[in-house]
C-alpha cells in the first residue's frame, strides 16, 4: 500500500474518532441538568414559630356601673393618669338619696313600733301577774277564764314585741342597702394607672347589665408599666412552645424596633371552640392563646397595637445542616428500585425524606433524618457527612430528579437567586 493511501486512511480514522468524541461530548452536555449545588456544613440554627396578636396591659380593670343613673359629673379624661381611690365620676344621686331617706324613715317607724310593743308587753305582763295573785288569794273574785285570758294576752304581746324587733333589723338592712346604692353613685379608681378607655360623657345614662344584656362599660384603667402580647397560635405549633421561651416582637407602630419578651402563659383550650363553628359548614381553625410578657420597653406602648412575634422554640449551635429546599420526598419503591415496598404486605409505605447527593457528576437520592428547622436550613441528624455536595435547587428541578441523572452546577442560577433575594 502506498504511503499516500496510508495517510489518507489515518486522517479518515482520526476524523471519525473526533466526530464521535464531539458528538458524545455534545450529547452529554445537552443531557446534563443545570442545578444549584451546596456543600453540607455546620451552622447555628434557630427554630421559631411566628404568630400575630395585639398588645395589652398585663393588669387592667374594666369598670361598669352597678346602678342605672345619669352621669352628673365627669372628673377625668381618656389618657389621664389616676391614683387608687381617686374619684373618677359621679352619677345622679337623687333617686338613691330619696331611697335612703325613705329607709331611714321606715327605720324610725319600726323603732317606734318596738317601743309601743314593749309598753303593751309590760302592761300585759302586769295584768297577768295581777290576775294570778287575785286567783291565788280568792278564786271567787276572778274566774279562771280571766286568768287564762291574761296569760294569752301576755303571749300575744311578747310575740308582737319580737316581730317589731325583727322589723327594726329589717329596716336597718334596708338602710344599709340604700346607703350602698347611694355610695355607688360615686365611682373611684380601683388601682393606680391610666384611663385607656372612656365610653361615657357627662349627661349620658349608664345601665346595669342583665343575664342576656351586658351593662355599660364605663371606662378602663390599665397599669401600663408591664405590657404583654396576646398571640393566636395554631394548634400544630402549640406543642413546641414552652413557658419561658424567648420571643422577639415587632409592632406595626414601631417598624424599626424589636421588643424582647418571654412566654408566660399558654392557653389550655381553644380561643374559639369547635362547637361554636359547627354550623358554619367549614372546618374550624383551632387557635390557642399564648401570652408573651414584654421586657419593659424604652418607648411607651398602648393597648391594642398590632404585633407579630417570633417565639424561639429550639436552638442548635455548630450543627450539620442542609438547605430546606434540598429536602424532598420519594416513595420507598423508588428508593429501593423495587415495585413493592419491601414489607411483603402490599401496603403503601410512607414517603422517605432525603436529598440528592452529587458524585462524579451524577445524583443519588440519599435518605436523611432531619431535626429542627431554621429560617433556611434543616438540622441534619444523620444520612450525610460534612463536605458532601448536594443539589440545592431549583425546587422544580429537585421534584423531577431521579437517581443517576447527570447534573452540572450553573452559576447563572446562583446569581439569579442572589438578585431575587436582594
Amino acid at each position: 500500500m502506498r504511503t499516500g493511501m496510508k495517510v489518507l486512511i489515518g486522517v479518515a480514522v482520526l476524523a471519525l474518532f473526533g466526530s464521535a468524541a464531539f458528538i458524545s461530548m455534545t450529547f452529554s452536555r445537552e443531557d446534563r441538568i443545570a442545578v444549584r449545588t451546596e456543600t453540607v456544613g455546620n451552622r447555628d440554627l434557630v427554630a421559631t414559630i411566628t404568630a400575630s396578636g395585639n398588645v395589652r396591659a398585663t393588669r387592667k380593670v374594666d369598670i361598669s356601673s352597678d346602678i342605672s343613673a345619669r352621669v352628673s359629673e365627669l372628673l377625668i379624661e381618656e389618657g389621664e393618669d389616676v391614683e387608687e381611690g381617686q374619684i373618677l365620676l359621679r352619677l345622679d344621686p337623687t333617686r338613691y338619696q330619696a331611697a335612703l331617706d325613705r329607709s331611714l324613715a321606715n327605720l324610725s317607724q319600726a323603732q317606734s313600733q318596738v317601743s309601743q310593743s314593749r309598753a303593751n308587753f309590760v302592761r300585759a305582763e302586769r295584768q297577768a301577774e295581777r290576775m294570778e295573785a287575785i286567783w291565788a288569794t280568792d278564786s271567787l273574785l276572778v274566774s279562771r277564764q280571766d286568768v287564762e285570758n291574761a296569760r294569752t294576752d301576755l303571749e300575744i304581746q311578747s310575740s308582737m314585741l319580737d316581730a317589731s324587733t325583727f322589723g327594726v333589723s329589717q329596716s336597718q338592712a334596708a338602710v344599709e342597702e340604700a346607703r350602698d346604692q347611694l355610695a355607688k353613685t360615686v365611682i373611684i379608681a380601683p388601682m393606680t394607672g391610666r384611663v385607656t378607655r372612656l365610653n361615657v360623657e357627662e349627661g349620658e345614662t349608664v345601665i346595669v347589665g342583665t343575664m342576656n344584656n351586658p351593662g355599660s362599660l364605663v371606662l378602663t384603667v390599665s397599669d401600663l408599666s408591664v405590657m404583654e402580647v396576646v398571640l393566636e397560635v395554631d394548634e400544630t405549633d402549640v406543642p413546641d412552645i414552652a413557658l419561658g421561651d424567648y420571643a422577639t416582637v415587632e409592632l406595626d407602630a414601631f417598624p424599626e424596633m424589636e421588643f424582647p419578651g418571654y412566654v408566660t402563659q399558654i392557653g389550655n383550650s381553644a380561643i374559639r371552640p369547635p362547637s361554636q363553628s359547627a354550623g358554619s359548614g367549614q372546618t374550624p381553625t383551632i387557635d390557642f392563646e399564648v401570652i408573651v410578657t414584654l421586657v419593659p420597653p424604652e418607648v411607651e406602648l398602648r393597648p391594642d397595637l398590632s404585633a407579630t412575634a417570633e417565639v424561639v422554640t429550639d436552638t442548635r449551635n455548630n450543627q450539620l445542616s442542609v438547605p430546606i429546599i434540598s429536602v424532598t420526598l420519594r416513595e420507598e419503591d423508588e428508593v429501593q428500585g423495587r415495585s413493592s415496598n419491601g414489607n411483603g404486605s402490599g401496603e403503601k409505605a410512607d414517603p422517605i425524606e432525603g436529598v440528592f447527593v452529587i458524585r462524579d457528576g451524577r445524583v443519588t437520592f440519599t435518605p436523611v433524618e432531619i431535626g429542627i428547622a431554621g429560617d433556611e436550613y434543616f438540622e441534619l441528624v444523620s444520612g450525610l457527612a460534612l463536605g458532601d455536595s448536594i443539589v440545592s435547587g431549583p425546587w422544580q428541578v429537585i421534584r423531577t430528579l431521579e437517581d443517576g441523572d447527570a447534573v452540572e452546577h450553573d452559576e447563572d442560577l446562583e446569581s439569579d437567586e442572589q438578585d431575587g433575594s436582594s
